[in-house]
């Protein structure tokens, strides 16, 4: 690899001069690069040599912009038909943010600490999720990038959003009375699939959009058990689980079994089998599940809170009375049956495997506390036993 200064005259009669680095690739191929300082010579030439020794040089000429990586990205995203709502998720990380902020950057000339800095930027900008994801959707372009050998390394995996542990939120369970006092609720509630519906999400932990997707024939009344092998996206289309872990078979209790029969004679029937379809016997939109049904029986329970405006004050109905909402989410009762499988000690694999969570990490990030806790509950009953027993 060399470094010469090249001087010429231009069209207008100028003299122009350029420091010219000359170099051969990984493959043996000769190729120039020019620079205006001397000191942009030397600097590019140390990385682009270490490059070479390493085998992920990408001259400019056969890279694309990050831009064009992404409209590459986002084709192969509707080719392998991604749901509609990941579609559009992707495609505003990619237009709202990343084009705006780097879209014009060729592949090959991303470093590290440019790419350090526009996390920063993202972060800036945006909310810590929104951020991470975004982030994590320009990792993805320069990975399709990379398989399409428009650059050789993506500088972008290793940067990450790191995160202090006392700003990472635990989960937010319901109580053992608060489940109670729900299943009581939705058990003497007038919409008829209410109660099976309830013990479902509170002792299989299924997603709404697997509650919202689950046919009958995934139900086996005999063995007892539901198996999980499609769900509803936001644009109520039945569809598979969004990754292979979704794919799970979960036991359920005789309550919710005999819960099941007795709602299956009563159960409108759909062309899909749906257990659990909207009032016009299709999909049940996610607002009505969480909002008519689950929000119902929280609020029938008692288990609510007063809803508060903008303003700080409680909101008023139109009679004067205070407008209730609930407590938790839909979500929240997943999180609730993940919790009492630890409680009775279901080692931490079995959760993995019927939360449907992808590697065993997620399930320890979210839920390690509660091992922490079924650890420590289970060594003081031990001491208690010693002292009394020997």
């Amino acid at each position: 690899m060399s470094i010469r200064k090249r001087s010429w005259t231009a069209p207008d009669g100028s003299e122009k001069t350029a420091w010219l680095v000359d170099y051969k690739d990984q493959a043996g191929k000769r190729r120039a690069k020019s620079f205006t300082r001397k000191k942009d010579a030397d600097a590019w030439a140390t990385t682009a040599a270490y490059q070479v020794s390493q085998g992920t040089h990408t001259p400019d000429s056969q890279t694309i912009t990050i831009a064009k990586a992404a409209d590459l990205w986002l084709a192969r995203g509707r080719r392998e038909n991604l749901e509609a709502s990941t579609l559009a998720a992707y495609d505003q990380h990619v237009r709202l943010h990343i084009v705006p902020l780097c879209g014009d950057r060729k592949l090959s000339q991303i470093t590290r600490p440019m790419a350090e800095g526009w996390r920063d930027q993202f972060m800036d900008k945006l909310s810590r999720p929104m951020a991470t994801r975004v982030l994590r959707s320009l990792s993805a372009i320069i990975n399709e990038a990379m398989g399409r050998g428009h650059v050789a390394q993506n500088v972008v995996a290793g940067v990450k959003m790191r995160r202090a542990k006392r700003e990472k939120p635990k989960v937010v369970i319901p109580t053992k009375a608060e489940l109670k006092a729900v299943l009581e609720a939705a058990s003497a509630s007038q919409e008829p699939m209410a109660h099976p519906l309830a013990l479902i999400a509170i002792f299989a932990g299924l997603r709404a959009s697997e509650l919202r997707g689950l046919p009958w024939r995934c139900i086996d009344l005999k063995a007892g058990t539901v198996t999980v092998e499609q769900r509803a996206d936001l644009k109520n289309v039945i569809g598979p689980p969004k990754s292979e872990a979704g794919h799970r078979t979960i036991p359920l209790p005789p309550s919710a079994i005999a819960a099941l029969k007795a709602w299956k004679l009563a159960c409108p029937p759909t062309d899909e089998g749906l257990v659990f379809p909207s009032v016009a016997r299709r999909v049940m939109t996610h607002q009505y599940m969480n909002g008519k049904v689950m929000n119902a029986i929280q609020i029938g329970a008692g288990v609510a809170v007063m809803a508060m405006g903008d303003d700080g004050k409680p909101v008023l109905d139109k009679s004067g009375k205070q407008v209730m909402e609930p407590r938790y989410s839909l979500h929240d009762f997943r999180h609730a049956a993940a919790s009492l499988w630890i409680e009775q000690r279901v080692n931490p694999k079995r959760v993995q495997k019927w939360m449907g969570h992808s590697s065993i990490q997620v399930t320890f990030d979210t839920y390690g506390h509660l091992f922490d806790q079924a650890d420590q509950d289970s060594a003081v009953a031990a001491a208690i036993e010693r002292e009394l027993i020997g």
